[in-house]
């Protein structure tokens, strides 16, 4: 499998509107997103090894950080034809069983992607509080074994924003 690592995004840019269904029936929007310490948007999607890798160690941050006023927002912009198990059904089904506790969205025209400049699964955009880019970067430093993770770069941006400070400029990208 080839790795797709994102463009780099400036910080600072503002997010790009939404309008997308989830897979709990209601329609989500930006605005919705409310997160008063920031917004983490990230693309993922059930078919992804990437994903599957880090999947419940981004379960476990959002049940961490949403208390804190961190919103987390799902979005799978997959083809469903091309890839079966990203289907709005397989989407929800997926939601219930390792109940996420945050929205999973379906971009199905692919048009919010790309308003993000999204590119692999997972790609993880992280804004504050006015809704401009904080952090694009990887999870942590040991996709593939979390027992190998030595930094969790993806925490401790969400940790910066809840104490009103800004991410470390250094950030790694994603790759997926």
């Amino acid at each position: 499998m080839a790795a797709t690592k994102p463009a780099e995004r400036n910080l600072g840019w503002k997010a790009a509107d939404f309008d997308l269904p989830g897979v709990d029936g209601k329609r989500h929007t930006l605005a919705s997103a409310r997160g008063p310490n920031g917004l983490l948007v990230m693309f993922i999607c059930n078919h992804c090894p990437y994903v599957k890798a880090v999947e419940d160690r981004l379960i476990r941050l959002a049940r961490e950080l949403e208390p804190r006023g961190v919103q987390f927002v799902a979005v799978c912009a997959n083809d469903a034809e091309n890839y079966p198990d990203d289907a709005f059904d397989k989407l929800a089904a997926r939601w219930r069983e390792k109940e996420y506790g945050f929205p999973y969205l379906h971009d199905e025209a692919q048009d919010v992607a790309h308003a993000f400049g999204a590119v692999c699964t997972p790609d993880i955009f992280v804004y504050d509080r006015d809704r401009r880019l904080a952090y694009r970067g990887r999870i942590d430093d040991s996709w593939k074994d979390e027992s190998l993770v030595k930094r969790r770069e993806l925490a401790e941006a969400l940790e910066a924003l809840v104490e009103g400070k800004r991410p470390s400029f250094e950030q790694r990208p994603s790759m997926g």
